[in-house]
C-alpha cells in the first residue's frame, strides 16, 4: 500500500499583463503565502522564469492567442503541466493533489534514489542517526570537487578548520571578504531536493547572507567593532565568539557617480531559462535604479567578445540593448574580461565607481580557461581603480572555484543569483555593500588570553587565512568592504581552567586602508564575556550560530557535536527576530526541506 502525503494544495493564479504576448502570475501555498523560486518553464523549450520574493513571475515573447502549456514545480509539491492560452484576460487555476514523496527524485553525486514514504514515517525516522561523514569520495589531487558525472559544476575543496592550541598559536589572522554566494546556491540544491556537495557550504557566506543589526561607526571614514559571547549551542562545554565588523551606510544620493559595464556570457551554455534570461532580469532591476550620473556600458562574449553598448546614461537604450541578447556560441571568457577593462578604462569616472559586472555560468572553454591566468589577468586591472564583481547563473556547469577567485582578486564580490527575488536582494537593496567600496585590504585578527581559552576553532573562512604578519603588512592584499557592508566570524572556543577568572579573554584588532591609495590604519576592540550588560545573547549572535550549525550539518561536520536538524530548527525559530524581508523565515523553511531529504 502507497503512502501518501497530507493533502497539499497550490493555488496558482495566473494574471496576464495588457501586452497580448505575456502570461504574469503569482504562484502562493495553501494558506496564501507566496512561494519563492518556484520554476515555470515553458514546455518544450529552454524558455521560463522563476517566481520572486513575492511568488510573482512574467513570461513573455509569446505568439499572442496561442495556446502553450507551462510545466510548474516546486519541491515538495507535485510537478504539474496546465495548458494556457496566451490572451486570455483572466486565468486562475487551482492545483491540488495528494503528492507521493517517490515523485520527489532525490539526484545524488553520481547516484539516483527514489523512496516512497508517509509524513508520518519522515518525521519518526532517527534524524540523530544520519551519517556525519562527508557526502561523496574527495579528489586524491587538486583543489577541484565535481559532482556527478552528468555534471560539470566544480567547487574548490575545503578543509574544515581545526581546533588550535593557543599555546601554541594564539593569534588568528584573517581577511574579511566575504561573498554570500554558497547561501543561494545550498538554497537551489535544496530546492531541487536534493543535498548540496559540502564544498559547495561555505558556512562564512552563508552566515554572512542574513543582515544583522549591529551599530555603525562614529563616523563615515570609521569600521564599528563588536563582539559577543554565549554557550555553544551544539557543545555545552564550549562558548561560542561573535565578532562583527560594519561600515556606514550610504544613502543613494552620497554613492559616487557609477561607471558600470556589464560583461554577460551569451555562449551557448547560457540558453537556459535561469541563465541569460535571468541575467536580463537582473541586469533590468539594477539598471531602473540608477541615476543620470551613472554610465552603463554592455559587452558580451561568446565565440569572440564585442561591445553592444557604449557607455550611456539613457535608461530606454539600456534595457533594449539587454531585451536583445541572444545566447549561442562558445565561451571566449578571457577576450571578455580584457575588451571589458579597456571599455571600463575609457569612461573610468575619477572618484567615481569604476566595476565590471561579470554575469556568467562561469563556463570558460575559450581563451583564457587556466584560473591561474586568469587571476593574473584580474589582479594586473585591478590595480587601475576598476573593480570585478562577479555574478552565477544556472546549473550543470557551475564553476565556483574560478568565479570566487575572479571575483576575490578583482577587489570584488562572487554572488550566485537564483532568482529575481535574489537580484533584487544583491544588486538594489544592497547595492551600497555590493558595489561600491568604501575600505581597502581589511584584515582581523584575534590574539586569545592564553590562560582565559585553550583552544579555539574558526567557523568558515578556510580560504581567508592570512599569516599573522600579513596583518602589519600593507602590501599583502586582503578584503573590501562596501558601504553598509557587515562582516560576522564565528569562533568556537574551549576555555581554559581559569576560564571564570577572567573577563577579558583576547583583544580583536581590524587594520584597512579608507582610500584606494595611502597608509592603513588600526582598530583595537577589546574581547570580554560582557555582552553590552544584556541578561541573554543577542537576536544576531543566536541567529548566526543557528546558521552555522546549518552549514555543518549540510557538510557533515566532524564538529557537530550535539547539533541536530531538530535543534537547529529549534534554535533558528527562537532567534529569527525582526525579519522584514522574510530572509530568516525562508532559511526555516530550508532546514525543513533539508530535514526531510536528510531522512529520506
Amino acid at each position: 500500500m502507497k503512502h501518501f502525503l497530507p493533502l497539499l494544495a497550490i493555488f496558482f493564479t495566473l494574471q496576464l499583463s495588457a501586452q497580448a504576448d505575456c502570461i504574469s502570475g503569482i504562484v502562493v501555498d495553501d494558506s496564501g503565502a507566496p512561494l519563492i523560486g518556484v520554476g515555470i518553464l515553458l514546455k518544450g523549450t529552454n524558455s521560463g522564469a522563476v517566481s520572486d520574493r513575492d511568488g510573482k513571475f512574467s513570461l513573455c515573447g509569446l505568439a499572442p492567442a496561442k495556446q502553450v502549456r507551462l510545466n510548474i514545480s516546486y519541491t515538495g509539491f507535485v510537478t504539474q503541466d496546465a495548458d494556457y492560452l496566451v490572451g486570455d484576460s483572466l486565468i486562475r487555476v487551482v492545483m491540488i493533489g495528494q503528492v507521493l514523496l517517490e515523485e520527489v527524485v532525490v539526484t545524488g553525486y553520481g547516484t539516483t534514489a527514489k523512496r516512497e514514504m508517509s509524513a508520518a514515517v519522515v518525521h519518526q525516522e532517527d534524524l540523530s542517526s544520519i551519517s556525519r561523514k562527508r557526502r561523496g569520495p574527495k579528489p586524491a589531487t587538486g583543489n577541484s570537487h565535481r559532482t556527478d558525472p552528468e555534471s560539470r559544476e566544480s567547487y574548490n575543496e575545503i578543509l574544515p578548520n581545526k581546533f588550535i592550541a593557543t599555546q601554541k598559536e594564539n593569534t588568528s589572522t584573517i581577511s574579511t571578504d566575504v561573498d554570500r554566494a554558497a547561501y543561494a546556491n545550498v538554497r537551489r540544491f535544496l530546492h531541487a531536493g536534493t543535498l548540496p556537495p559540502a564544498d559547495a557550504v561555505r558556512s562564512e557566506e552563508m552566515i554572512n547572507y542574513f543582515p544583522y543589526e549591529d551599530p555603525n561607526p562614529s563616523s563615515k571614514s570609521d569600521i564599528a567593532l563588536r563582539s559577543e559571547l554565549m554557550t555553544c549551542p551544539w557543545n555545552s562545554n564550549n562558548q561560542l565568539l561573535r565578532i562583527s565588523a560594519k561600515t556606514m551606510p550610504l544613502a543613494p544620493a552620497e554613492i559616487p557617480p557609477s561607471n558600470l559595464v556589464f560583461l554577460l556570457d551569451v555562449s551557448g551554455s547560457m540558453t537556459s531559462y535561469n541563465k541569460l534570461p535571468l541575467v536580463k532580469q537582473s541586469l533590468l532591476l539594477l539598471a531602473q535604479s540608477l541615476r543620470p550620473s551613472d554610465k552603463v556600458s554592455i559587452v558580451v562574449y561568446a565565440g569572440a567578445a564585442g561591445l553592444v553598448l557604449p557607455p550611456t546614461s539613457n535608461a530606454a537604450s539600456i534595457f533594449n540593448a539587454l531585451e536583445d541578447l541572444q545566447a549561442g556560441g562558445s565561451t571566449a571568457g578571457g577576450a571578455g574580461i580584457q575588451l571589458a577593462y579597456q571599455v571600463a578604462t575609457e569612461s573610468f569616472i575619477a572618484g567615481g565607481n569604476n566595476r565590471i559586472i561579470l554575469a556568467t555560468d562561469g563556463d570558460f572553454n575559450v581563451g583564457i580557461t587556466n584560473q591561474n591566468e586568469l587571476v593574473k589577468l584580474i589582479e594586473e586591472k585591478r590595480e587601475t581603480g576598476i573593480y570585478l564583481t562577479v555574478l552565477g547563473f544556472g546549473t550543470g556547469n557551475y564553476q565556483e572555484g574560478t568565479m570566487q577567485l575572479l571575483a576575490n582578486k578583482g577587489n570584488g564580490n562572487h554572488a550566485y543569483i537564483d532568482t529575481p527575488a535574489e537580484a533584487h536582494k544583491v544588486l538594489v537593496e544592497e547595492f551600497g555593500g555590493t558595489l561600491y567600496t568604501v575600505a581597502k585590504d581589511v584584515k582581523l585578527q584575534l590574539e586569545f588570553q592564553k590562560n582565559a581559552v585553550a583552544e579555539y576553532r574558526l567557523i568558515g573562512y578556510e580560504n581567508r587565512l592570512l599569516n599573522q604578519e600579513d596583518f602589519d603588512d600593507d602590501t599583502k592584499d586582503a578584503a573590501e568592504m562596501g558601504a553598509g557592508h557587515n562582516v560576522t566570524v564565528l569562533y568556537e572556543l574551549v576555555p581554559a581552567p581559569d576560564f571564570a577568572n577572567y573577563q577579558s579573554i583576547g583583544e580583536l584588532r581590524l587594520r584597512y586602508k579608507p582610500d584606494v591609495v595611502g597608509a592603513s590604519q588600526k582598530i583595537v576592540h577589546p574581547i570580554t564575556k560582557r555582552n553590552e550588560r544584556r541578561e541573554k545573547p543577542s537576536a544576531d549572535l543566536r541567529w548566526s550560530a543557528a546558521v552555522a550549525e546549518f552549514a555543518m550539518l549540510l557538510a557533515g561536520s566532524e564538529y557537530l557535536g550535539d547539533a541536530t536538524w531538530e535543534h537547529c530548527l529549534e534554535l533558528a525559530e527562537n532567534a529569527r527576530g525582526k525579519d522584514p524581508n522574510g530572509y530568516r523565515a525562508e532559511m526555516i523553511g530550508l532546514i525543513k526541506t533539508a530535514q526531510m531529504i536528510s531522512a529520506r
